[in-house]
């Protein structure tokens, strides 16, 4: 069983997630509630994974983007639709443009299917490979184990930033 936050296992955790949810009044669904917030964390940390690995260097190493031929260029903001609602994203560029995303392709508003997955991941505690298993049958992409283990492992951390966030900037 893999373990991540505070020693609990993936599925512990979303147990974890959902109770505190609940404890603290906040919602579960809505354009605030847990899963919009997962959804938004996942989509972006998948984002800025797919784009270390076009890039070849991960985020911050300012020696391999000292000599890389292309590099980082910000974010730009994008609202896409899910089965929860509008959620904005902050979708991460290239110098060159060369960057295409496959998490939220460029061009596309709509995506469908990413709250069931984000369920999945953390309620059923699927491996890597079960995720990528899963990419490939339901969205037809090649997303390699290591880049499924950096997304997962940037989520969960910041799920816990999310998680421990002031409930008054809310209502």
């Amino acid at each position: 069983v893999r373990t991540d936050l505070g020693g609990l296992a993936t599925g512990e955790l979303a147990v974890e997630l959902f109770e505190r949810t609940r404890a603290q009044g906040a919602s579960l669904v809505g354009p605030d509630g847990l899963l919009a917030g997962l959804i938004k964390q996942f989509l972006e940390a998948s984002l800025h994974a797919e784009l270390a690995e076009h890039l070849g260097y991960e985020h911050g190493d300012r020696a391999a983007a000292a000599g890389a031929d292309n590099v980082r260029n910000g974010t730009s903001d994008k609202t896409v639709s899910t089965e929860l609602g509008k959620i904005k994203i902050a979708m991460p560029r290239d110098r060159n443009g060369s960057f295409t995303p496959v998490t939220v392709p460029k061009h596309v508003r709509r995506l469908d299917g990413f709250d069931a997955m984000t369920v999945a991941l953390y309620a059923k505690g699927m491996t890597t490979y079960d995720i990528q298993l899963y990419l490939r049958q339901i969205y037809g992409v090649e997303v390699s184990v290591e880049t499924i283990s950096k997304i997962t492992d940037a989520i969960v951390d910041q799920m816990g930033v999310w998680q421990c966030r002031p409930l008054d900037a809310i209502y």
